[in-house]
């Protein structure tokens, strides 16, 4: 969510991660009109966060119906309000499909390329499944750059010390360290990992430990 933010430039969006806020809370707030004094229901923040992660793969509105469980039409209305209130979003979405088509390819932020060839087919199947594509590999390939980058920078961080990178999981890093080297690592990870790139939002990093990845969760 963060690198859509980065990539659509949208204030909207940028504005709930600089303020801090639950973004998928804040996105409830503004798709189902809640006034400042209205509570966001778990079920709320639930369908909000199937509409911000379905928007990057250019959900339709039976699909989104289909996974939240709401009418098609419903599901029409929250895109077509989402779209009002993440405005850059919209734009994002529509400038990026329209450049595939015209150079055969997306790039993420590290310029690396992703070619569609199936951009301007013929066969609506294809050329749909293309389009999605367009919107969507900008955002997941930016964010594998970005946990890449750390990764790099992460190794060579640790070069003396006896904590090792074990895993990288989605946005994540395991690390095996011994306990004397804990409190370091509380606070090297997250300052390595939070500036591997600059984006015109800040990254947030968290560290959790424990003996094992699950009492670390």
């Amino acid at each position: 969510m963060r690198v859509l933010a980065h990539i659509t430039h949208d204030a909207n969006l940028q504005a709930a991660f600089r303020d801090n806020e639950d973004i998928h809370a804040s996105t409830a707030r503004r798709i189902f009109k809640l006034m400042p004094d209205e509570e966001v229901t778990p079920n709320m923040r639930r369908q909000a966060k199937a509409v911000n992660f379905g928007i990057v793969y250019g959900i339709s509105d039976f699909g989104l119906s289909q996974n939240i469980g709401i009418s098609r039409k419903q599901a029409r209305q929250f895109i077509d309000t989402y779209f009002e209130e993440y405005p850059g979003v919209k734009q994002y979405t529509e400038d990026v499909v329209a450049q595939a088509k015209e150079t055969g390819y997306v790039e993420t932020i590290a310029h690396r390329r992703r070619y569609l060839p199936d951009i301007n087919a013929s066969n609506f199947n294809q050329r749909s499944f293309a389009e999605r594509t367009a919107m969507n590999t900008p955002i997941q390939g930016s964010a594998a750059d970005i946990i890449k980058i750390a990764m790099i920078n992460m190794e060579k961080a640790l070069k003396d010390m006896q904590a090792t990178m074990l895993l990288q999981v989605h946005d994540e890093l395991i690390f095996e360290a011994p306990a004397e080297e804990i409190a370091t690592l509380e606070q090297l990870v997250p300052k390595v990992m939070d500036s591997a790139v600059k984006l015109e939002i800040p990254l947030k990093v968290e560290s959790h430990y424990g003996d094992t990845w699950y009492d670390a969760k």
